[in-house]
């Protein structure tokens, strides 16, 4: 039998045993885990080096990172913000005539600008660099405070001219002084300037604001004209893209000057065409005019002018047109074009050396073959007549040149065939380009053979159909006056290097176009025209002319017919006949009343052939009876 369990009993609490003061226990502390362990000490002073290591490394990293990895962004973007490599523009080299005479030139200037950002009292300083620039005060405040809408808010204009040319001493007192004269600073530029004005400007041509040359010699030459262009480092304002004053400039690349051209224009004989063509215009109520004067032997253009006379206007063209170039004869301005290369028109007479060298080359007639010439032809239903009305004329074929007579052409034209007469056109350099490669040049709109109609062997060969430039004919005459032998006009004769030295161009090339007897012959022939026919108001004193007169009606634009009373005059020579050294053309537009080219433009050749003979020494012709300007006309005019 199980015996129950005893309750446990308690347990009696024993009482506290006293013990000496000096031997009492101390209280238990609480021990703090780990505080006192040497190796978690250790180890956490080497994870604090190793994070100190690592941001150090961190930090050197992202300096080779700024310093070299990417420094040359970060100097690109700091240069963006202040540095600028400024362009600088070369001296444009300058153009002369054949004896050095500078027609054009640039001129180095300094301009004064100001950033008006450091202005901030416009009136004071107003009055202190009116005083240094010499300019009225009134000026140079508009400049200081003038204002621009920049994102539909009116800002200051940054940059503003003060004076577009300094003095070298003013340009010194203002950088020397930039407390004196705050945002102020200079900038070196150069300034292209005509010393004779408007003399020859269609033919020197004009350039950019921006230094470009924009028309003319100065646009086709332009690769030589400019040079190279240098190179400068600067300090500019980020928001205003203005130089920052009283900074350093560092010149990273010389400018170079440029190539001049030294042209083949004579500047005395150049005024003198001018003067005589503008003359000309007034006393004709002419609209424009066109003269060119060439050496035969070689080509070379010695003047060559293109006028305006602005007192008379044409119903057909627009009024609006603003003439700056002045010649000195009232009313009268230099055209902003070269007519003589760019203008086409019908030639009307002058055209005949077409037929007559055809005529002459193939055997077909000679100076005195003789012909039956009526008033007037029927062809095709078209009428072809002369001038005036005559009645049966009996002419040698020198005759027919002499008195111009349209009708004696005609049957001169009939021998010589469709074939023949384009060959005698293309022979004599019409409808091709003249190798002058002057900007804008037209070559001029001929007559093919697919094109030529029964009337063309009446109409083309006295100078309609056909469109040419006042240039194309003078160098079909010049082959004549150079013994059959065409040269390429020319309007440079040399290059001129920065240290001045003059490097002439090639010859122009030439061709045979005719043979010499054909030539000679034919100028025998034009010598009547001068002496006894149309254009005996050509004749210069003391030498034998050849030329020939031309009188041609204006065709509307754009429509097959003629305008009323509108005509071209013509008259284009040389002298002295006997050995041919100078040719020359005059065409005038539009003359009013008189219309003939024998009254109008004769008059203005022999006044400049006869400066320009005596001008070169030439020798007058020895034998030769002085004949005047201004002698009397056939009663059978030119008119085509």
């Amino acid at each position: 039998m199980t015996r129950p369990a005893r309750p446990a009993q308690r347990r009696r609490a024993e009482p506290p045993r006293r013990v000496a003061s000096g031997d009492r226990p101390r209280p238990a502390r609480r021990q703090v885990v780990g505080a006192r362990s040497p190796a978690l000490a250790s180890r956490r002073l080497g994870m604090l080096r190793l994070a100190m290591l690592v941001a150090a490394a961190l930090l050197l990293v992202q300096l080779v990172n700024l310093q070299v990895v990417r420094a040359s962004h970060f100097v690109s973007v700091s240069n963006s913000q202040l540095v600028s490599d400024v362009q600088i523009t070369p001296l444009r080299a300058p153009i002369y005539d054949r004896n050095g005479q500078a027609l054009a030139m640039s001129v180095p200037v300094t301009a004064a600008v100001v950033d008006d950002n450091f202005v901030y009292h416009p009136a004071r300083e107003a009055a202190v660099l009116a005083t240094v620039l010499g300019a009225p005060e009134s000026t140079i405040y508009k400049a200081l405070t003038s204002m621009v809408l920049y994102k539909g808010k009116l800002e200051r204009n940054g940059e503003a001219v003060l004076s577009a040319n300094v003095t070298p001493l003013v340009a010194k007192e203002l950088n020397a002084n930039p407390a004196l004269y705050p945002g102020v600073t200079t900038i070196s530029s150069s300034q292209r300037t005509y010393p004779d004005g408007s003399l020859a400007s269609s033919v020197i041509g004009t350039q950019q604001s921006t230094g470009i040359g924009s028309a003319g010699i100065e646009y086709e030459f332009q690769h030589l004209l400019a040079g190279s262009g240098g190179l400068e480092r600067i300090l500019r304002s980020p928001n205003y893209d203005v130089r920052l004053p009283s900074t350093q400039v560092t010149v990273l690349r010389k400018p170079v000057t440029g190539t001049g051209l030294e042209l083949t224009i004579d500047a005395p004989l150049q005024f003198v065409t001018e003067q005589a063509l503008g003359t000309e215009l007034v006393d004709a109520h002419a609209l424009s005019g066109t003269a060119i004067v060439m050496d035969t032997q070689t080509g070379q253009i010695l003047s060559m002018a293109n006028l305006i006379n602005t007192n008379e206007q044409d119903p057909l063209l627009p009024q609006s047109q603003h003439w700056i170039t002045p010649t000195g004869v009232p009313g009268v301005f230099d055209a902003q074009n070269n007519l003589a290369v760019t203008n086409t028109y019908e030639p009307g007479s002058v055209f005949k050396i077409v037929p007559f060298s055809a005529a002459l080359l193939a055997g077909q007639i000679t100076p005195t073959t003789p012909f039956s010439i009526p008033d007037q032809v029927v062809i095709d239903n078209h009428l072809f007549h002369d001038a005036e009305q005559h009645g049966l004329l009996r002419y040698t074929a020198t005759q027919i040149l002499e008195y111009s007579s349209n009708i004696g052409t005609y049957e001169i034209s009939q021998r010589v065939g469709e074939s023949g007469l384009l060959a005698g056109v293309e022979r004599l350099g019409f409808g091709q380009p003249t190798g002058l490669n002057f900007p804008g040049e037209s070559s001029g709109l001929l007559m093919n053979a697919a094109g030529f109609s029964p009337t063309d062997i009446a109409a083309l060969p006295i100078g309609q159909e056909d469109a040419v430039t006042p240039l194309q004919v003078l160098d079909a005459y010049n082959t004549i006056a150079d013994g059959g032998t065409f040269i390429t006009p020319s309007l440079v004769r040399a290059r001129v290097t920065a240290a001045g030295t003059v490097v002439p161009v090639a010859k122009p090339m030439s061709r045979r176009a005719l043979p010499s007897d054909v030539a000679s012959t034919l100028t025998n022939m034009l010598v009547q025209v001068v002496s006894g026919g149309t254009g005996t108001s050509a004749g210069v004193a003391g030498y034998t002319i050849a030329g020939k007169t031309g009188t041609a009606q204006i065709p509307y634009p754009g429509r097959a017919a003629y305008i009323p009373g509108a005509y071209n005059a013509t008259f284009v020579g040389f002298a002295p006949a006997e050995h041919p050294v100078l040719s020359m053309i005059v065409v005038i537009q539009r003359p009013t009343p008189v219309i003939y080219g024998g009254y109008v433009s004769a008059p203005v050749f022999a006044r400049v052939m006869g400066y320009a003979l005596h001008r070169y020494g030439v020798p007058s012709t020895r034998g030769v009876t002085p004949v005047l300007s201004g002698g009397s006309v056939s009663f059978l005019q030119d008119v085509t």
